[in-house]
């Protein structure tokens, strides 16, 4: 018996091995040439033929593609300023890095495939890679305590960057510059999707450890001891807000018998259940815009018998209240960027109905309709918020296709209020309307039970959003919850004292039947003493 264990456990042995082998080929000059032709096809339009990040694509991405001649890479598990190990790349090459245009090729490449791009890429720098990177010292994972982690927070002034509630909007955030001398944004820590690296504790405290090449983040390895690091870690992980699971696209607006408030802090909004909506860069028409800033928005929706509100809230690290649009002649179809330009654009964000409720799947295209099927839009400006002479900073438009112009309704037919406030990184903004308008040709009439089309909107000011450079959401749908008839109250009570007397009529039945059962034999009934 113990002969059979050993064998196998020598043959599973040869296996992992032999399979170890073929999973990281070793870096001949023949998988160094294939190497080439793999980057040569897949990758050299974003970093360039010679490695240097400026392929033909760079200049319409942000963050830029990463400069192979540098040396410089986020994401690593060796000491700080050290080169990543082999295992370092090849988990970025498969998985790509969240939050910017690299992909991951897991499923495109094979692994042989991409251990030889993986050669390839280390060739721009040889000198770099010349001598094995020093690993850096993880040690074994701690039990780190939320608590704890956010006294390290305010104590190391993580919050200088990334804000006090972790959304990157801190004192520094609009400061800092990456190696390269351009502006580069702190991490929103609520958003884990978008974390480099993974979002994981153990990932979270390899980042404080190891550093982030090229950015301001730096390596806390010798600042912080590393039960502080857990901790921290583990406090990190806590800001993360994961967005709702997807489920059917409803957003259901809820009844009240009272005013809806203009306030987006009012707590009548927290009765309203959320819909998180994801958005993504218009890029149906150009100026297609693949940089956008708004990736979620959550909206809530309460109505009475005479108005509609809704409540939209969404990260954004700076308040953008000015507004100085300068003409552009954008001649290109995807935008080009100017990372060192400066903006004084105003935030704003937009709903988006079919001008009139649609039967069926007849609704106009989601994106600013179509001629013949045109959109009510209200569009909410955080310049016109900040303006105490203006009655209302919200405007209401119709839209007869992306290709035509947006136009705004006249004065008298403009009925949405609206309020925005912007409290540590985050947008709240509140708009009502009537239910119903006077101009039905073009304002969507609200009608409860109906399933309403519904699409958001979304400008970042100080990204250089402004027109079509815009984040826009697909169709969800918005149902004004039916409320319940008086009769079915009437059917609630009436059902229970049916119980109830039920209850009676068989408790003394029951009480009957053991009586009768307890006389003596013989005895008639009705003569009980």
């Amino acid at each position: 018996m113990m002969l059979r264990l050993a064998l196998i456990t020598a043959l599973l042995l040869s296996i992992g091995g032999e399979a170890l082998s073929q999973k990281k080929p070793a870096a001949t000059p023949e998988a160094l040439l294939k190497g080439k032709e793999i980057y040569v096809k897949r990758c050299w339009f974003c970093h360039g033929l010679d490695g240097k990040g400026d392929g033909p694509v760079a200049d319409y991405l942000n963050p830029r593609p990463r400069d192979f001649t540098s040396g410089m890479y986020k994401v690593r598990t060796t000491k700080d300023a050290e080169a990543p190990l082999d295992d370092d790349l090849f988990r970025t090459v498969t998985k790509g890095m969240a939050g910017t245009a690299m992909q991951g090729f897991e499923g495109v490449l094979n692994q042989g495939e991409l251990w030889q791009v993986i050669y390839f890429i280390k060739s721009f720098d040889k000198e770099r890679f010349a001598s094995p990177p020093e690993k850096a010292e993880l040690g074994s994972e701690m039990k780190g305590s939320v608590e704890r982690g956010k006294v390290v927070y305010e104590k190391t002034r993580c919050w200088e960057c990334h804000g006090k509630e972790g959304r990157g909007d801190g004192s520094s955030a609009r400061k800092l510059k990456d190696e390269w001398g351009l502006p580069i944004l702190p991490a929103d820590l609520t958003k884990g999707w978008l974390y480099k690296g993974g979002n994981s504790v153990k990932d979270i405290f390899t980042r404080f450890t190891t550093s982030m090449d090229g950015t301001p983040m730096p390596s806390f390895a010798d600042t912080l001891s590393a039960q502080d690091r857990w901790d921290l870690a583990v406090y990190v992980k806590s800001l993360i807000k994961e967005p709702q699971a997807r489920g059917e696209p409803v957003l259901k607006s809820r009844r009240v018998h009272q005013d809806l408030p203009p306030d987006p802090d009012h707590p009548l909004w927290q009765q309203a259940e959320p819909l998180d909506v994801p958005l993504s860069g218009q890029v149906v028409v150009a100026p297609r815009w693949q940089n956008h800033s708004v990736d979620l928005i959550t909206v809530r929706s309460l109505y009475n018998d005479k108005s509609v509100g809704f409540l939209l809230e969404w990260n954004d690290r700076f308040k953008d209240t000015v507004h100085r649009p300068e003409i552009q002649s954008q001649k290109e179809a995807y935008v080009k960027l100017d990372p060192k330009r400066q903006w004084a654009l105003r935030d704003a964000v937009g709903i988006q109905f079919p001008a009139r409720i649609p039967e069926g799947t007849g609704r106009p295209y989601f994106f600013l309709g179509q001629p013949g099927k045109s959109v009510n839009l209200w569009r909410w400006n955080a310049d016109w918020n900040e303006d105490p002479s203006r009655k209302t900073v919200a405007e209401e438009l119709n839209a007869t296709g992306a290709k035509n112009p947006i136009v705004p309704q006249l004065a008298e037919s403009q009925e949405v209020t609206s309020k925005g406030v912007w409290n540590n990184g985050r947008w709240k903004v509140v708009m009502v309307r009537p239910l119903k308008t006077k101009d039905q040709k073009s304002d969507i009439q609200f009608e409860a039970g109906k399933m309403i089309p519904l699409a958001l909107h979304a400008w970042d000011g100080w990204k250089g959003e402004e027109g079509l450079q815009m984040a826009i959401s697909s169709w969800q749908f918005l149902i004004l919850e039916l409320p319940t008839p008086p009769i079915l109250y009437l059917y609630t009570v009436v059902s229970i004292l049916f119980g109830v007397a039920a209850e009676i009529l068989l408790t003394r039945w029951a009480r009957s039947r053991h009586a009768f059962g307890q006389r003596p034999l013989g005895e008639p009934a009705g003569t009980l003493e």
